[in-house]
Parts: C-alpha cells; structure tokens; sequence
C-alpha cells in the first residue's frame, strides 16, 4: 500500500506525534480535521495527517486556532493557490511582528532586572560590611 492510501487509526496517529487522542478529537470537533468513519471508528488519511503536521507547525510558531483554520480554509494539498501564500505570509509577518515586540520587551525587562539585581546585591554586600564590622 502506497503511503498516500495509508489510513491512521485515532491512537496510531496521536501516537506518532505524542498527542493524546482528546487532542486529535478537539481538532476534529474545530473543523480543522475531518476523518473518515470506517466500522464505527475514525480514519485519517494522508491527507488528514499532512494537514496535522501543518496544525502542528502552526502551533508551535504560535498562531491560534482561528488563525490555522483559515489558513486551511485556503489550503488545497497538490494544488497550492496565490490566496493561500499571501494569507500565510500575512499570518507570518504579523507573528514575527509580535515576536519582535515581545523580544524588545523582554530585553528592557531583563536590562531592568540587571539593575534591580546589581543594586540588591550592593544593598546585601553595605549589610554584610555593616554586620561584620558589628
């Protein structure tokens, strides 16, 4: 069997990307995947599992839930289309954007703490003169 006709069972695909099956579930019920039903139980597909590793790098970078589904609104697996490039390097650029803010961010506040940290250390060193010279 080719792996594009390869089917996944709920516990084989959560397994293979150490998700639980509640997960896979959730993205199910968030319309960002859609199984088959085979005998009562859910399939996934290739294209079921491609779409997952992108649900997986979008997370992971960040974006949300709303945000991935209308970038799979736009995906189509083998026929990439202009609509879906320009609305994921939109989602791209505003992400760095925020990224960018918040490493700003976080340098003025680990440069702040450095003082804060230079200045307790000065404060404990005049206590620990003032206690040995007791």
């Amino acid at each position: 069997m080719s792996e594009r006709n390869r089917v996944y069972g709920v516990s084989e695909l959560a397994a293979e990307f150490d998700l639980t099956a509640q997960a896979l579930r959730f993205y199910e019920e968030k319309g960002l995947l859609t199984p088959q039903r085979a005998g009562g139980r859910r399939v996934f597909t290739y294209r079921d599992r491609a779409r997952l590793v992108l649900i997986l790098k979008f997370r992971r970078v960040g974006f949300s839930l709303d945000q991935i589904a209308e970038y799979l609104a736009h995906y189509r697996s083998g026929r990439p289309s202009a609509g879906q490039y320009r609305d994921g390097l939109r989602k791209i650029r505003a992400r760095l954007a925020d990224l960018e803010r918040m490493q700003d961010e976080i340098a003025e506040i680990i440069g702040e703490l450095k003082v804060m940290e230079a200045d307790a250390e000065q404060r404990l060193a005049a206590c620990d003169t003032r206690a040995a010279a007791e």
